[in-house]
């Protein structure tokens, strides 16, 4: 009785700072409370914390088998959202510029419906940190790695509660073709005859900067043609990105731009910043493999 209460508590406070629900994605699986995804983020920082306590005088798992499958997984699942989404966004002939929550009838609930699978697919990822746990890869477990997996789950749960479709379609399409290259990478490279095939491994970091400034400007673009899309969901969405723009040219600097001194080359051997050309950071983003000659 006393969960159910605050269960309450809380969802009324939500209701009252965003205002009404979209009665569309009413009863769908997780949404009509925010508790569960509350409770989810939790225990993956939770995990986390736990996770490398545990792991630190134990053997790291290889997983080569888990980590294939599961990079095979969510390169297929992001391949079905980015096909889903282009053929349920022409088929309601949405407009690019800005589009709104209700004028494409059938064709929103099919965009509603592939977007909660975006945002389930969010929790799935958190499975990225626990095989960097169990992998005893805790250096790459940065800040702007927890900050995008944990945020992203909690921004897409208010989405889909409020802004199930419309304008915000278009940066989970960009995004799902990021993830579909970005995992397909990471899976091939668990196989070590496939290797030195992935020869486009550096321009993912330059993908994933296009994709956020790519958002920013359609998400400005509804701003300045309105079309009845909420105007405080298209800055805080504007002002999130901005926040991933900035993390990842951070990162890029450190990686491509900031050359070395001859007493860091000489005093730290280059793999323990980058391997094949990449630093660490980036990989610490995502679900990569850098350690690749090390790892299994």
């Amino acid at each position: 009785e006393h969960l159910k209460a605050f269960d309450r508590e809380v969802n009324e406070f939500v209701d009252y700072m965003f205002g009404p629900r979209d009665a569309r994605v009413r009863g769908w699986f997780l949404l009509d409370s925010y508790l569960p995804t509350f409770f989810l983020t939790g225990a993956y920082l939770l995990c986390i914390w736990l996770g490398n306590k545990l792991m630190k005088n134990r053997p790291p798992f290889s997983l080569r088998a888990h980590l294939i499958v599961y990079n095979l997984g969510i390169t297929l699942l992001s391949l079905y959202m980015l096909i889903e989404l282009i053929l349920a966004t022409w088929e309601g002939g949405y407009n690019l510029q800005c589009q709104n929550l209700h004028s494409a009838g059938e064709a929103d609930i099919r965009v509603a419906k592939v977007l909660w699978w975006y945002y389930f697919s969010k929790v799935i990822e958190f499975m990225d940190t626990i095989f960097f746990v169990l992998r005893k890869k805790s250096t790459q477990i940065t800040f702007l790695h927890v900050y995008h997996h944990a945020t992203m789950f909690n921004i897409w749960w208010c989405v889909l509660n409020w802004i199930p479709c419309g304008q915000s379609f278009f940066g989970p399409t960009l995004n799902s073709f990021i993830h579909v290259l970005m995992y397909s990478y990471y899976g091939l490279s668990v196989i070590p005859s496939m290797r030195k095939y992935l020869w486009w491994k550096k321009y993912l970091t330059q993908a994933q900067l296009i994709q956020f400034l790519l958002t920013i400007v359609h998400t400005l673009s509804a701003a300045v043609k309105p079309c009845g899309f909420p105007f405080g969901c298209l800055m805080f969405q504007s002002s999130y990105m901005a926040t991933l723009v900035i993390l990842f040219i951070n990162f890029y600097i450190k990686t491509y731009r900031k050359a070395p001194s001859r007493t860091a080359i000489k005093e730290t051997p280059v793999t323990t910043e980058t391997k094949n050309g990449f630093h660490k950071d980036y990989f610490a983003a995502a679900n990569g493999f850098l350690n690749n000659k090390k790892a299994q």
